[in-house]
């Protein structure tokens, strides 16, 4: 079945035979000349363009109203699902009625009168932003002019540092100024150079860069709040503090002799500690020493005293035995260290010979010498050693 077969309709249907309608010479059904055998594709577009006619009245008749309530429903339908929208964890969402503020939504599904009623600005509020200062460009560039800054002893300083900081209020950051990145820098770079011009230049590029990025951070804050900016400063963070290239062979030299400065003053008051130590160590064992002397002298005279107040006591009692006693022990005492020899010669008639080791000095761990015998039977001989 050939496509130009006018006796058969095929897919396109039959010829309208209210062709004579339209504007213009209609062209006999056979068509002008067509290559033998092919498709009739001008036939076949002639009658899809009278059947999209008729549904919807283009022949001046009704259109078809069930399709035209369907197109419109399906328009209606994908307008207000194109409210629907997710917000991600670490997102807020800023609802606009007719570009207006309206309200936040929180991470999750949420769902807003579609465009143009409402629309939806996603904000990032968790995820950390950095700003860069200075260091990015060749000298003579931007970067370069804009990290030069004068300190407060009217020196030159290089600083090139970076702001860390995150949205704080979305709505604020989102209204309050046009290009937010472009304010914390313009408020970076203010701050950096209000501090370091009341900010020497030996502390910024040696040890006092904490306080300076502190004193900056607080600087940029105050600023952005009083903008209502909706911008919270996390970190300032200083990445390179030098002099101008032309000095800092100088400066280098000057840091050096500083840190052989800070070298033997470290060493002399570690002497010095050592020093004092040891001093007060002694002091203290002197003193110690002399508090346990004093202790003991103390007590050895109380007990004294103690001893001498009982033998009063007792002589008060009896006399003439107390005084035996004393005159006993007195003797013992003096006796006992003492190298004598007493004889009761009594009845003796001839002379009494003593060996000379009894009058040796005495040592308390040499075992006593042994007693002399008298040569007559009536002499007694006693010798008294050291106890």
């Amino acid at each position: 079945m050939p496509w130009n077969d006018n006796a058969n309709p095929g897919p396109w249907g039959s010829p309208n035979n209210n062709d004579d309608r339209r504007d213009g010479p209609r062209r006999p059904q056979g068509g002008g000349p067509r290559r033998p055998g092919g498709p009739d594709f001008n036939r076949g577009f002639e009658q899809l363009n009278e059947r999209l006619r008729g549904m919807f009245g283009g022949d001046g008749g009704p259109p078809n109203r069930r399709l035209l309530s369907l197109i419109g429903g399906g328009i209606v339908a994908v307008w207000v699902a194109s409210g629907f929208y997710l917000v991600q964890p670490n997102e807020q969402a800023v609802v606009l009625t007719f570009g207006s503020y309206s309200r936040i939504e929180s991470p999750g599904p949420r769902y807003h009168l579609p465009f143009p009623i409402e629309r939806v600005e996603k904000v990032p509020v968790t995820s950390l932003k950095r700003t860069d200062v200075g260091g990015a460009a060749s000298a003579g560039g931007e970067a370069a002019a804009e990290s030069l800054m004068l300190t407060g002893d009217e020196q030159i300083v290089d600083v090139d540092f970076s702001v860390t900081w995150r949205i704080a209020d979305p709505a604020r950051y989102l209204f309050a100024t046009r290009d937010p990145e472009a304010a914390v820098k313009a408020v970076a770079e203010s701050a950096m150079r209000e501090v370091v011009g009341r900010t020497e230049l030996q502390p910024i590029i040696s040890t006092g860069r904490g306080q300076v990025q502190r004193q900056t951070a607080e600087v940029m804050q105050r600023a952005l709040d009083g903008w209502g900016a909706g911008i919270s400063i996390v970190e300032v963070q200083i990445r390179a503090a030098n002099p101008p290239p032309e000095v800092v062979a100088a400066f280098r030299d000057v840091q050096s002799a500083e840190q052989d400065a800070d070298s033997a003053v470290n060493e002399a008051n570690t002497y010095r500690n050592r020093v004092v130590n040891e001093a007060k160590g002694d002091a203290a064992r002197i003193t110690q020493a002399a508090m346990g002397y004093r202790e003991q002298a103390v007590r050895e005279a109380q007990g004294e005293a103690a001893r001498f107040n009982q033998i009063y006591t007792e002589y008060r009692r009896a006399p003439g035995v107390t005084r035996d006693r004393l005159y006993i022990e007195s003797m013992q005492r003096i006796l006992q260290s003492s190298n004598k020899v007493v004889i009761d010669a009594k009845g003796a008639t001839a002379p009494i010979i003593l060996p000379p080791d009894v009058f040796r000095p005495r040592d308390a761990a040499v075992a006593p010498a042994p007693q002399p015998q008298p040569p007559a039977p009536a002499a007694a001989t006693t010798g008294r050693s050291g106890q």
